[in-house]
């Protein structure tokens, strides 16, 4: 075994001062999902574990570490959305992960305004300038590869209604480096933004 490598197996730990994983898998989108009790309380959490996965119908999912209120209120109403976390919106984001009671609002809890959808019934964060309504299309808990279950679930959405500030539209084509989305990082607190000096092209190679 080479000693440029650090190998382990995660069932035995990593054997590091912080467990590197989600470094690695990193830079991640944030799915800010907003989600509505049969009650009407209103919730808004972030969770680091979330990507699109198809395209055509559009479906978004994120992983939650536990049955969060988030699940509870989605498999209820069958509705959630997405709502982009962006550099300005940063402190009222970090704000929304507090660990409450499901009775508190944080909408609220973050000085953020709960903005009505226009075809689901949740409503979506009014200062941010990108989301999605989503209904329900599948929640899996996920199992390992012993098939044991794990204490974490999958919801996955299906993209049923886009909001995109037009300012963000150059030419009709989004401009993702001017809406300066956050992404999570490795470590404990640990972030990174879209900026136009990031940004490359690379168009795929032609089919021989």
């Amino acid at each position: 075994m080479s000693d440029d490598i650090h190998f382990y197996q995660p069932a035995q730990g990593h054997g590091l001062p912080h467990d590197p994983f989600n470094a690695l898998v990193a830079p991640r989108p944030i799915g800010w999902i907003s989600s509505q009790s049969p009650d009407g309380v209103l919730n808004l959490a972030p969770y680091s574990f979330f990507n699109a996965f198809n395209y055509r119908p559009p479906i978004v999912g994120f992983a939650s570490i536990g049955y969060k209120d988030s699940v509870r209120n989605i498999q209820a109403t069958g509705e959630f959305g997405w709502n982009l976390a962006t550099r300005p919106l940063a402190d009222a984001m970090n704000q929304s992960c507090a660990a409450v009671a499901p009775e508190v609002n944080e909408f609220e809890l973050s000085g953020l305004t709960p903005e009505p959808s226009r075809i689901i019934g949740v409503p979506r964060v009014k200062e941010t300038p990108v989301s999605f309504e989503c209904r329900l299309s599948q929640v899996l808990r996920l199992t390992g590869a012993d098939g044991a279950e794990t204490d974490t679930w999958l919801v996955l959405g299906e993209v049923v209604g886009v909001h995109i500030a037009r300012h963000l539209l150059k030419e009709g084509v989004y401009d993702t480096a001017a809406a300066e989305p956050i992404l999570r990082a490795g470590g404990p607190a640990d972030y990174f933004t879209v900026n136009e000096t990031s940004r490359f092209q690379m168009y795929r190679p032609k089919t021989l």
